[in-house]
């Protein structure tokens, strides 16, 4: 047997990639039953067991409403929990996320006897992982067997106790303290250098040799250097998310301008009658009150329709600059995809650059999809033929 590597870095973060909720192309569909699932516990409720009861004694210290805690998750994301990692203020995770692999696909792909070998030595990896790290809670863990390589994907809330206000929170620095790592950067790395050797001394017993670590999951980079390209990976998934929720908000305002269209309508069905003083009509006391509703609404309305066509011009800008964005990038991978010896840096910028691309096709998609949605199709492409008719007059 040859000597193998062990890699333990820090995870996507994705509950839907781990849980398989969606499947990527390198995933072989057959062998997903094969995953060895550890824990799967909902966020909301981990959070609840976690902090429910520090909320309830803290908020029975406060005599001012305005400083109780409603929802600790909300308290401190300000939104509900979502699949994939959150990022609050002050650089605080909803959760964490390791990734534990020993080998790579060349030396311990799946099926081989090599691969079922550090299945074993994974598994007894993970089976004393909550107990070796008390205060990081193991919500989600899964062994992927679908993959080119067995994986560990290990998702985990920290948990630190405190003297004064909410006593136990989440809380990274305070957990790792609380283990006996120490304080300050080097802390997380200590831990990480605590988990390699165990699971060094594992792979050990089942007879495979561990070299030093050289790679990060198949990249010829370090465990930071893997580290910084997953934060640039996260920093664009929260900025995906961003103009989702902008999408959506603009489909509901949308809907509600529709709506008031519909009752405006409503106005032509009130019966009405001559009047004996001339060509006036006569209405009901609670028609015309509805007609005076109506009539109110539809000013208000007006209005909102007006911002609303601002707000949907901005959004055809948009979706036509990552249109010529994805273009621009699509020709730069071009050049990185030509056969050639990569040296680290490159590599890098191509990993980025892949990633900036497929992060903005998605966009891109679902910007379209709201367009269609919405009955804009028609306003973008005269957007788009009047942009270009002002390009070609100034060319």
């Amino acid at each position: 047997m040859t000597e193998k590597t062990i890699s333990i870095c820090q995870g996507k973060g994705s509950l839907t990639h781990n849980n398989r909720i969606f499947t990527a192309k390198n995933i072989d569909q057959s062998r997903t039953e094969n995953n060895i699932v550890f824990a799967r516990e909902d966020l909301s409720a981990a959070y609840e067991k976690l902090f429910g009861d520090a909320v309830t004694r803290y908020n029975a210290t406060q005599k001012r409403s305005d400083r109780k805690i409603g929802n600790y998750f909300e308290h401190l994301f300000g939104r509900k929990p979502t699949a994939n990692v959150i990022t609050g203020a002050n650089k605080q995770k909803s959760f964490y996320e390791d990734l534990v692999q020993i080998g790579t696909k060349d030396d311990t792909g799946v099926g081989t006897p090599d691969s079922e070998i550090a299945v074993e030595c994974l598994t007894e990896y993970m089976n004393g992982f909550q107990q070796r790290n008390p205060n990081f809670y193991v919500f989600n863990a899964v062994m992927h067997l679908d993959e080119t390589t067995p994986h560990l994907h290990i998702d985990y809330i920290p948990v630190g106790h405190f003297d004064k206000g909410l006593d136990t929170r989440n809380a990274m620095a305070k957990a790792l303290k609380e283990m006996g790592f120490g304080n300050g950067k080097d802390a997380i790395n200590q831990w990480r250098k605590s988990e390699w050797q165990v699971l060094h001394d594992i792979c050990l017993k089942h007879g495979i040799q561990i070299s030093e670590p050289k790679k990060s999951r198949g990249y010829s980079y370090t465990v930071e250097e893997y580290k910084e390209h997953q934060d640039r990976i996260h920093a664009l998934e929260s900025e995906k998310e961003q103009i989702s929720a902008e999408l959506s908000e603009t489909r509901e305002q949308l809907s509600k301008v529709m709506q008031k269209k519909s009752r405006i309508a409503e106005i032509d069905e009130i019966p009405v009658k001559k009047s004996v003083f001339g060509n006036k009509v006569t209405l009901s006391q609670e028609d015309y009150e509805n007609i005076q509703t109506l009539a109110e609404k539809q000013i208000a309305g007006a209005k909102s329709t007006q911002k609303l066509k601002s707000e949907n011009k901005e959004l055809l800008q948009k979706v036509d600059s990552m249109r010529a964005e994805i273009q621009k990038l699509t020709l730069e991978l071009a050049h990185y995809r030509q056969p050639a010896t990569f040296s680290r840096e490159k590599l890098k910028q191509e990993a980025q650059k892949i990633s900036e691309l497929e992060q903005l096709r998605s966009k891109y998609r679902k910007a379209m999809e709201f367009i269609q949605v919405s009955g804009l199709q028609s306003e973008y492409e005269r957007y788009q033929q009047n942009h270009l008719k002002r390009k070609s007059t100034l060319e």
